[in-house]
């Protein structure tokens, strides 16, 4: 063992001996975290009052999310994918799945009982890096599908006659493609910078599987890089997206319900025939509905992502407010309710598409044996 991996070890070993959880190891230096403590900020207890309710609250919507985006992948596989929205909706779904796992793992290792029953790992450095990391990197990905739907509705009403020549179902694949590697690949920097170790402690009698930094400046170096920008400026980028886009088409929302309300007006009394009148209504309507429910999942992704970027704002100008940092709890704390609100926000989708896409309701339902009626609907439509 050489010296630093002892040092490493050494860190480690006192980190789980001690009384306090979150009394974490670096790779050089130990910091405790007293000074909220101290200013009577947040004590051990109240932290772990805290996370006891949020994790709860959290682990619910996270079986919701696994149960709903399951359905939501069947029910799209179901319908096809002739439709480029279909292919981004379902890579959606995927990656909301990814999340819920992964947040109902990490939500179950920070949990107070779980943490101290005598388990053979060190369940939050453990789940950290088999959990937690990874799926902040996977809720990357969800944020820049998002801002693809939005920004693929936006051409839509921008460009209605070149956009099904510019997106389409090969090209959106490509763009789920490319959006997945560059959000996911910074995870195995970060994960090849550490490794499993089976440490001994003679104070518990006890070998525990535990994690250690390779120890390597260069790799320090580019982590830190890659953090800063896929872990900072990407996510925001992203959010500024959404955000940007479903201003947009909310107003091109009204302009359009605007518009119809006037062309009603005139074809009631125009002489045009009543098949060609019902087909561009309910072309019409599908526009409307698709744009509807594209705004409604990027609101959704707006409040509950919200949490996330300001957390990301205050790590990046506040040193301590981060791991091994003087404001540590307050950052264990805050980072367990963006895991609540990506929660959240990932186990609504279904119900946005059930309300807001007759398709997919049909379908659901007959899925489940229900309204088989509605077969000839489905085929219409």
């Amino acid at each position: 063992m050489d010296p630093s991996e002892a040092q490493n070890t050494r860190f480690a070993a006192e980190a789980v001996m001690t009384e306090n959880p979150f009394e974490v190891w670096t790779d050089q230096n130990r910091v405790s975290s007293p000074g909220i403590v101290a200013s009577g900020f947040l004590t051990d207890a109240q932290l772990d009052i805290c996370l006891m309710i949020l994790i709860s609250f959290s682990q619910i919507f996270n079986i919701a999310g696994i149960i709903g985006n399951i359905l939501n992948i069947v029910v799209l596989a179901k319908l096809g994918y002739s439709e480029s929205s279909n292919i981004s909706l379902t890579a959606l779904a995927a990656s909301d799945l990814a999340c819920a796992v992964l947040s109902t793992w990490s939500g179950l290792c920070f949990l107070p009982p779980f943490r101290g029953s005598n388990l053979p790992f060190d369940s939050i450095n453990v789940s950290s890096l088999t959990g937690a990391f990874l799926w902040a990197y996977v809720t990357r990905t969800s944020a820049w599908i998002t801002a693809f739907i939005s920004f693929e509705r936006c051409l839509c009403v921008l460009m209605p006659l070149k956009v099904k020549r510019l997106i389409t179902t090969k090209t959106t694949l490509r763009a789920i493609i490319i959006i997945v590697i560059l959000t996911t690949f910074p995870y195995f920097i970060s994960y090849f910078g550490y490794r499993f170790v089976w440490i001994k402690y003679p104070h518990f009698n006890a070998t525990i599987l535990n994690i250690i930094s390779r120890g390597n400046d260069y790799y320090i170096l580019l982590e830190t890089i890659v953090m800063i920008i896929c872990g900072v400026i990407q996510p925001i980028l992203a959010f500024i997206i959404v955000i940007v886009c479903t201003i947009f088409l909310t107003v091109q929302l009204k302009k359009m319900s605007s518009w119809r309300k006037t062309a009603t007006s005139v074809d009631s009394r125009a002489n045009s025939t009543p098949s060609d009148a019902a087909a561009g209504s309910s072309s019409s309507n599908r526009d409307v509905r698709l744009i509807r429910m594209v705004v409604a999942i990027a609101s959704i992704f707006i409040v509950c992502f919200t949490p996330t970027c300001v957390q990301l704002v205050c790590t990046a100008m506040f040193k301590e407010f981060f791991y091994f940092g003087v404001y540590e709890r307050l950052f264990f704390l805050i980072s367990i309710f963006t895991l609540l609100c990506q929660s959240v926000n990932g186990s609504l989708n279904i119900i946005m598409y059930y309300n807001m896409a007759s398709k997919y309701r049909i379908t659901l339902r007959r899925l489940f044996g229900l309204d088989s009626e509605n077969k000839t609907n489905l085929q219409r439509e």
